[in-house]
Parts: structure tokens; sequence; C-alpha cells
């Protein structure tokens, strides 16, 4: 009798299959949930998110689950699954009390390597200034923009600045945490008025923690991190 194999499980095995569809419909419903197609509140039904995305409904439940858990869905009894509502004073005021401590330590160990840093944070700069002209193109004086697509393009590289540092602080728990936490930086900015902006704080604010880097202090950088994040906290607020 031939010894039992123990090789590892194939790629190709069904769980691996199964979990890469579970994580694909979750990217494809999260995008949803970003892109404002889908607006708090909204109904998510299962079959017909199924039927969208060319799948089973059991992926699709899966995710659902998934997102339950992080509070980016609610289970409603007998109705299924809803959007959640926008994030509460509260909510705001605690996401950046999170960030505050997360992105203010992953500043402290990315001095360490500024060398390596600042060509990666000039370049992502100037993605961000780049994106911000086109929302200013697209959305000032007459202008009228017939999607999100340029504030999705501006928000992802506002979010891509910020995540530049906390990989350079070589903490993966901390990448991590990152990672749990951007949806809720996303949905968070899906609460604020479309009419208003931040973005030329935003992007003083960041040229602001560049320069810090630039500087070769090493306090600056935590400085400016702190003024930039308490400055969009109270503009996220005022906007609420």
């Amino acid at each position: 009798m031939s010894p039992k194999s123990t090789h590892p499980q194939s790629s190709n095995s069904p769980l691996v299959a199964r979990r890469a569809l579970r994580d694909g419909v979750y990217d494809a419903i999260l995008e949803k949930l970003l892109d404002g197609s889908t607006p708090p509140g909204s109904s998510l039904g299962i079959d017909s998110l199924a039927r969208e995305l060319g799948v089973s409904p059991t992926p699709v439940r899966e995710a659902l689950v998934q997102m339950e858990h992080t509070g980016l869905v609610n289970r409603v009894a007998l109705k299924g699954y809803k959007v959640a509502p926008p994030l509460s004073p509260e909510q705001v005021t605690e996401l950046f009390d999170a960030r505050i401590m997360l992105e203010l330590g992953a500043v402290e160990r990315a001095v360490a390597h500024t060398e390596d840093l600042v060509p990666e944070l000039r370049a992502a700069h100037a993605r961000h200034v780049l994106a911000a002209h086109r929302v200013r193109k697209l959305r000032g004086g007459d202008a009228t923009a017939t999607d999100n697509s340029d504030l999705r393009e501006y928000f992802a590289a506002d979010w891509a600045f910020h995540l530049l540092i906390i990989q350079a602080a070589r903490n993966r728990f901390m990448a991590a945490m990152a990672e749990s936490l951007s949806a809720h930086v996303h949905r968070m900015r899906q609460t604020v008025d479309h009419g208003t902006f931040d973005i030329d704080q935003a992007i003083a604010e960041h040229t602001a923690i560049l320069a810090a880097f630039e500087s070769g202090d090493p306090e600056a950088p935590a400085r400016a991190m702190r003024t930039h994040l308490e400055g969009v906290e109270r503009r996220s607020l005022d906007d609420a």
C-alpha cells in the first residue's frame, strides 16, 4: 500500500478556488459600495447580486457575511442586507482616533527609512496633485462631472500617499490594520457632501508631510501627520 500523500493542497483545489471566488465577489460588492451606485440604506439582494456578477448565491452570501462583520452592511431580519448608514459623528471620531494611533506610529518607524521613502512619496504626492486638478477641472465653474470616477481617483491617490508611509514602517501587522481601516475611510467619504471638498487643504497638508520627511528632522513628520489627520477629522465632522 502506498503511503498517504504529504504534499500540500494543490492551488487548484476546490477549497482554494472557492476562497478566490468569494474574495473576488467581496471586492466587486465593495466597489459598488464605494463608487456611489449603492448609497447608505440601499438593499443588497443576494440573488440579484449573484445574477449581476455571474456567480451562484453562495459566494455572495459569504461575502455579505464578511462585510457585516466589518460594519459595511447590516442584516435586517426578514429583509436581507442593506448598506450600512453613514458613520455617526461618534464613529468618525473613533475612526480618526484609530488612524492617529496607527499612522503616527507608522510615521515614527518610517523615519528610519526616509531615504528610500521620499522618492516614492514625491511620486505619490504628484499623482495626488494631478487627481486633485482633474476634480477641480471637472467640477469647477459650470462644469458638471458625469460620474464619480474623478473622486474615486482622487481618494485612491490620497490613500496611496498614506499607505506608502504605513508600508515604510515595515510592520506587516500595521499594514494589515491599515487594510482593515481603508474601507471605513472610504465609507466616511461617502457621507461628505459632494458639493464641498477639502482638496486644497489636503494637498497643502500632504505637501507639509512630504517636506517634513525631506527636512531630516526626525520629529517633524509626526507633527505634520497629526496636523493633517486632525484637520481632516475636523472638516469631516463639519460636513457630516
